[in-house]
């Protein structure tokens, strides 16, 4: 059995904002996803996704986090398990960051960026779905898409 035609990883800021149904853009995320499970796309997510996740939402308000306790992320990292498909980690993805960020000259914060590319490399996945488009357009071969770019019908 083939790759569907269609693999979409998940940044961790759609995940964060789909946590959150008073987040502006839910109902934006909610139909780019419906969108996407129509047309039968592989919908993924990292290791490194759960862990940013984990980061920002149980880091409290007044440091740009969601100020959440462990049992309530524990409560949503369980319906992100549930709902998407975890691409883990393997050797081969360290290989390929380690080629990335040398090669792009890559450092700071960045190298988070990296690491979720060289996952999708290594797991064949041609798209990720995210807020942050700019941060994703020096690497050639993924489609970066918006969620406000996902048609839907």
């Amino acid at each position: 059995m083939g790759l569907p035609e269609l693999s979409y990883l998940l940044d961790t800021n759609i995940l964060l904002r789909l946590s959150k149904r008073e987040s502006p853009e839910f109902s934006t995320i909610r139909a780019a996803l419906r969108s996407l499970a129509q047309k039968n796309a592989r919908l993924c997510y990292t290791p490194q996704n759960l862990i940013e996740f984990w980061n920002v939402a149980t880091r409290p308000l007044d440091r740009n986090g969601f100020g959440l306790s462990t049992h309530e992320v524990n409560e949503a990292a369980s319906r992100i398990e549930k709902a998407f498909i975890l691409l883990p980690d393997r050797a081969e993805i360290h290989y390929e960051w380690r080629r990335l960020v040398v090669f792009l000259g890559i450092a700071g914060t960045q190298v988070h960026d990296a690491h979720i590319i060289a996952a999708m490399i290594v797991h064949k996945v041609q798209h990720i779905l995210t807020f942050n488009d700019r941060d994703f357009q020096r690497y050639s071969g993924i489609v970066v898409v918006h969620p406000t770019n996902v048609p839907v019908q």
